[in-house]
């Protein structure tokens, strides 16, 4: 049953319509993040404590609003009573997040408080047959949503991530994908047909920014890029702190700028691309050769910290080539941190030790002095936190 506050339309219009734009915000926020005190909201909003304090009452009054029972939000208390944490509340509802891969499918159930309830994966090789792939992630849907008891009715959106650029106003996934048994299909319409729920559709690096920007390393940052290092080489910006996806979708696809004269084709149709020679998917290619033996990106980077010449060595190579492609990034678009994450960033400074230096080298010298370039916070859960953000900003 739909709830609603009361407008309180015993107030002259000018000033209902003001206190409705304030709730309006409020609710807003507290979608995007999940758990926040009331000093944190004002602080983002530009409203006054009284203003925030007031509509929270509100809401809290109509059954929309609770406290937190994990205190989960992050304080900055200086003494005194610590702030109290809020959230929606979890009878509202619940959304869903699907993150696809090059190799898995990752799935996970949470309330309109951003508390996730259940969460399952599978390994499994996505690309030549789609409808395989749907087919899975439609079981491990009902699988979570049993383990957390949300009964299918309850649950208003589901967001979901692929690794490729994604045409948001056709639903359909572009051609430079690892995905390529993807290409052309209308995914979301796909998944949404499976579930009988609506599916709202974005490229997984995307969601690792929008991730990483509301719960991680990116938060505070209004100008952003997050790379996903994993089988394949992807980057989500976050730019006057909103998604920027460029008008096809295709923004942040580092994986193509071309940093080498390697002889190498890429499956985009170019040559010399960082994706040809820097992935997780090249990474392995290449010491599968020459280790002669069957890996994983996940062996690699664990043999790497383990002290394994070659494997390190293929990392910091990786590494030095990633920084080139950063500093042309940071070149154009200037932003105030790189956050690294993907299966490659858990190698920590192998990687990112190199990646700074080759960085620091090729970048303009102002752009250099004004980002911060870190490792991610969310580790590879970063694309599936980031498809439930997707869902609760989509719900209505």
């Amino acid at each position: 049953m739909e709830r609603r506050v009361r407008s309180g339309s015993n107030k002259p219009p000018g000033r209902a319509s003001a206190r409705d734009r304030s709730r309006a915000r409020v609710i807003g926020l507290l979608r995007a993040r999940g758990v926040i005190s009331q000093a944190e909201i004002a602080r983002e909003t530009g409203l006054s404590r009284t203003t925030v304090s007031g509509v929270v009452a509100e809401l809290r009054e109509a059954g929309l609003v609770v406290e937190a029972a994990d205190g989960g939000v992050r304080t900055e208390s200086r003494g005194g009573r610590p702030p109290v944490p809020i959230s929606l509340s979890p009878s509202l509802g619940a959304v869903v997040g699907v993150d696809f891969g090059h190799s898995h499918v990752r799935v996970a159930v949470a309330d309109v408080g951003h508390r996730v309830l259940a969460e399952r994966e599978r390994s499994l090789h996505v690309d030549p047959d789609a409808a395989v792939s749907l087919d899975l992630a439609a079981e491990l849907v009902a699988e979570v949503l049993a383990e957390a008891r949300v009964p299918r009715s309850a649950v208003l959106d589901v967001g979901m991530g692929v690794p490729g650029p994604v045409d948001r106003s056709r639903g359909v996934v572009g051609s430079a994908t690892v995905l390529a048994g993807w290409v052309g299909i209308r995914a979301a319409d796909e998944l949404s047909a499976r579930l009988g729920l609506p599916v709202e559709m974005d490229n997984d690096a995307n969601l690792g920014a929008l991730a990483e920007h509301t719960f991680g390393a990116g938060r505070g940052c209004s100008d952003l890029a997050y790379l996903k290092l994993s089988s394949g080489i992807g980057c989500g910006l976050i730019v006057d702190g909103r998604p920027y996806r460029g008008i096809a979708g295709t923004a942040g696809e580092i994986g193509h700028l071309r940093v080498d004269d390697g002889d190498a084709f890429c499956y985009c149709g170019n040559r010399g691309c960082v994706e040809t020679l820097a992935s997780g998917c090249a990474i392995v290619e290449m010491l599968e050769r020459s280790q002669r033996r069957t890996l994983t990106v996940g062996e690699v980077v664990s043999l790497a910290i383990e002290g394994h010449p070659a494997c390190g060595r293929a990392i910091s190579d990786a590494g030095r080539h990633i920084g080139v492609a950063v500093a042309n990034l940071c070149n154009l678009l200037n932003p105030g941190r790189v956050v690294v994450g993907g299966a490659l960033g858990r190698a920590g400074d192998l990687l990112l030790a190199p990646l700074r230096d080759s960085f620091l080298r090729y970048a303009v010298r102002a752009a250099a002095e004004a980002v911060e370039i870190v490792p991610g916070q969310l580790g590879e859960r970063a694309e599936v936190l980031g498809a439930l953000a997707l869902a609760l900003s989509s719900a209505s």
